[in-house]
């Protein structure tokens, strides 16, 4: 069975105000238990902050494959990076996957924390 298309996919365009990440790519170690557990037990670290996005729990175990290139890491930094407009290239994204993994599964996640805190009064103007 067809489905009809209701809506063609958008391209997606990082204007000249695109924001910044929220953290920089070696300042991992302002939340310390979040450090503690990228540098421990790097593998669960990365697996839960790929579902924390939505995406396939096992999706960062790609990496393995990937040699001295990480191809998941490297999507999944350029998905963040596209979905909150942050200004970044591609190459930058490479480079950075490719040198300090933990540190960029670490400014990922604190990304999506920054980003997404609910805020109280609006849950509580959502119920009623």
């Amino acid at each position: 069975m067809d489905w009809p298309v209701s809506s063609q996919p958008q391209s997606a365009a990082v204007s000249s105000d695109a924001a910044e990440w929220a953290s920089g790519i070696c300042d991992c170690c302002q939340d310390m238990k979040q450090c503690c557990f990228a540098f421990w037990c790097f593998p669960c670290f990365a697996c839960k902050t790929s579902k924390d996005f939505d995406q396939c729990l096992c999706l960062p175990l790609l990496d393995i494959c990937g040699g001295c290139v990480f191809p998941a890491s490297m999507s999944m930094r350029t998905y963040v990076r596209l979905r909150y407009g942050i200004k970044g290239t591609l190459c930058n994204d490479c480079v950075c996957s490719t040198f300090c993994l933990p540190c960029v599964w670490c400014q990922m996640a604190t990304e999506r924390k920054k980003r997404e805190i609910p805020t109280v009064l609006g849950d509580i103007i959502s119920r009623w």
